[in-house]
């Protein structure tokens, strides 16, 4: 028994050597960074009835430029509230969706708020990417992902957006990228509400 022995040991180690080196693992891709492996919302939009909507959205904090910021201050106005990080591509692919929806809604004068939560990621790096992208409103820095907490389990992965109404309760999400035209929508369908 021996000898077999001594055969199964290489044989063993060159089998795990050979699963390691698979440049299609999830190790290998996680090492490469390139992002390939992220699985992300697929843009489902969810509209969310007065009737049966949670109670307000608790949350404040700090952002990215160190401004404290709370969802209670904004009452009377819709809050539209985008969850995403500088490591996540479908953010990065949405980010021009929203600087459009933002500068539209400004310009109209619409009683909306744009706040973005830069989750699990660090401030340098979210204050560079929403730099390079041109985003016109600020980012909660939430680096240990406890904000999250507070949305509900309406955001389980970035990018998720969410739409809440003058009272600060979610009134729609978007799970996945969002485009303009989707956002715009759901912010005027909460807008038209009485």
């Amino acid at each position: 028994m021996r000898p077999v022995a001594l055969l199964a040991a290489p044989v063993l180690a060159l089998s795990l050597a050979a699963c390691s080196q698979d440049p299609n693992s999830i190790a290998a891709q996680a090492k490469s960074g390139n992002r390939q492996g992220y699985i992300s919302g697929d843009g489902t939009v969810e509209q969310i009835p007065a009737a049966k909507r949670n109670k307000p959205v608790v949350l404040s904090g700090k952002t990215l430029d160190d401004q404290s910021w709370s969802v209670a201050d904004q009452s009377g106005k819709v809050v539209v509230l985008n969850v995403w990080a500088s490591w996540c591509p479908p953010c990065e692919k949405e980010a021009p969706e929203l600087k459009k929806s933002a500068e539209a809604v400004a310009a109209a004068g619409k009683p909306v708020v744009f706040m973005g939560i830069n989750t699990r990621d660090n401030p340098s790096s979210g204050r560079a990417t929403a730099k390079r992208q041109g985003i016109p409103y600020p980012s909660l820095d939430d680096q240990d992902g406890q904000m999250i907490l507070a949305l509900q389990g309406k955001a389980p992965t970035p990018p998720v957006t969410l739409v809440l109404d003058p009272k600060g309760r979610i009134a729609a999400r978007v799970l996945g990228e969002v485009t303009s035209s989707t956002l715009e929508g759901l912010v005027d369908d909460v807008l038209a509400e009485k």
